[in-house]
C-alpha cells in the first residue's frame, strides 16, 4: 500500500485511494496495514512518515468515526501499540469557543457587519489587509474559501491554528488541507492549541520529529494524553549519533 500511495502525485487521489482501500480490507486487515506504517514511521523510515500523513487526514475527517472506533477496537484486540497511538482517545479540551452563532464576526471596514456570502467572496481574492480579519473569521465556510486561496501564507494558516480558544471547526477545516498539513510548522500551531480537537491532534503526533517531540513534552497546555503519546513515540525513535559519533537517544 505505501509503494501505491506514494506513487500518487495528488494528495486527493491519495486519500481516495487510502479509503477506498482500507474500506475493501475490513477493520482487522486495515488495523495490521496501518499499524506497520506507524510502526516503520516510529522507526524513521521517511517513505513511512509520508504515507502516514494521508493516514492522518483520513482519520481525523468527519464521517470516520465508526472506522476510527473499529480501529481502536482492533488495536486492543491484536495489541497493535503503534496504530493505538495512532487513534488513541484524548479528553475534550477543558476551554472552547462559543458556537459560531455567537461568536464575533470581524470588522472588515466596509460600515457594517458583511453576510456569510460577502465574506466567502472576499475570501476567494483577498488582499493582505483582509487576510488578517478573514482568518479571524468564526464561519468554517470562510475558512475553507480561504484555505484555497493561492495568496495565503504559511503564516496565515498558523495565525488560524494559535486563536484561543481553539474554533474547532476552523481547525478542522484546517486539518482537511494537505497543502498546510505538510507543514511541520502548520501541525505543531495545532498540537500545541489546548483546544485543538483530539481526533486531529493524535495522529498529528505520529508525524513528530525528536525536536517537535520534546517540544510538545515541554508544554503545560496541551493533554496528559497527548504529552504521554509524545513521550512513548521518543522513546521510540533511534539513536543519533553525537559530534564525536557517540551514540546519542
Amino acid at each position: 500500500m505505501k509503494k501505491i500511495l506514494l506513487s500518487l502525485s495528488e494528495p486527493a487521489l491519495r486519500q481516495g485511494y487510502l479509503k477506498n482501500e482500507l474500506d475493501a480490507l475490513g477493520h482487522a486487515a486495515s488495523a495490521l496495514v496501518l499499524n506497520d506504517l506507524a510502526e516503520e514511521s516510529e522507526m524513521g523510515d521517511e517513505a513511512a512518515k509520508e504515507a502516514l500523513l494521508s493516514v492522518a487526514l483520513v482519520l481525523s475527517q468527519e464521517g470516520q468515526a465508526d472506522f476510527v472506533e473499529g480501529m481502536r477496537r482492533e488495536s486492543a484486540r491484536q495489541e497493535l501499540w503503534s496504530l493505538e497511538r495512532l487513534v488513541r482517545r484524548a479528553p475534550p479540551p477543558s476551554i472552547a469557543a462559543p458556537p459560531i452563532e455567537e461568536q464575533r464576526i470581524p470588522d472588515y471596514g466596509k460600515g457594517r457587519e458583511l453576510s456569510l456570502g460577502e465574506r466567502k467572496s472576499l475570501a476567494r481574492r483577498p488582499n493582505r489587509a483582509s487576510m488578517e480579519k478573514l482568518c479571524l473569521d468564526p464561519h468554517p465556510l470562510v475558512i475553507r474559501q480561504l484555505l484555497e486561496n493561492p495568496k495565503m501564507v504559511e503564516d496565515d494558516a498558523i495565525r488560524i491554528a494559535t486563536i484561543r480558544p481553539a474554533r474547532r471547526e476552523a481547525i478542522c477545516e484546517l486539518s482537511r488541507s494537505h497543502r498546510w498539513m505538510s507543514r511541520p510548522r502548520v501541525r505543531m500551531a495545532i498540537l500545541l492549541n489546548p483546544g485543538s480537537p483530539s481526533e486531529v491532534t493524535m495522529p498529528l503526533v505520529a508525524l513528530c520529529n525528536r525536536e517537535e517531540l520534546l517540544d510538545l513534552l515541554k508544554s503545560t497546555e496541551t493533554s496528559i494524553v497527548l504529552r504521554a503519546t509524545a513521550r512513548e513515540l521518543l522513546v521510540r525513535k533511534p539513536p543519533i549519533s553525537g559530534r564525536d559519533g557517540e551514540t546519542v537517544h
